[in-house]
């Protein structure tokens, strides 16, 4: 099942991830997941939130630039090679991995993977046939 991921291209100066961060905050939109990529210049901001689409006006109407992109979640046991089962499957299924995050709920002891590749219309069929549980939006807790 694909989740919506927001993008954020942030400058990479000191305060624009926590304009980022508070706009959501003063809004009451729970951040659900996050990664930040940087480079010199510039940082991409990758999160999962609890009402995209709110989110996705706020922060574009405050003038960032962003987009919406695809990704799959995938809960794994939290225990060594629980992930590379998953990057083996969809090796076999030759679907190519874009980037991945990954946090781990101590309470759950589960792992929860989000995976952007580069075929969203068949990965979830090939996971699935392997027995391997995507998550639904609301379950990225």
């Amino acid at each position: 099942m694909a989740i919506k991921q927001i993008s954020v291209f942030l400058e990479n100066k000191k305060g624009r991830l926590l304009a980022v961060t508070r706009l959501l905050a003063e809004n009451k939109i729970n951040l659900r997941a996050l990664s930040v990529a940087d480079t010199t210049d510039f940082g991409i901001l990758r999160m999962i939130v609890n009402d995209t689409s709110r989110a996705y006006e706020i922060l574009k109407n405050a003038g960032f630039t962003l987009k919406i992109t695809e990704v799959i979640g995938v809960d794994t046991t939290d225990e060594p090679g629980a992930l590379n089962e998953v990057l083996e499957v969809l090796e076999k299924g030759s679907i190519n991995i874009e980037y991945i995050y990954a946090f781990c709920t101590a309470q759950s002891g589960h792992a929860l993977n989000v995976i952007r590749v580069d075929k969203m219309d068949a990965v979830n069929d090939i996971l699935e046939q392997n027995g391997i549980k995507t998550l639904a939006p609301d379950e990225i807790v």
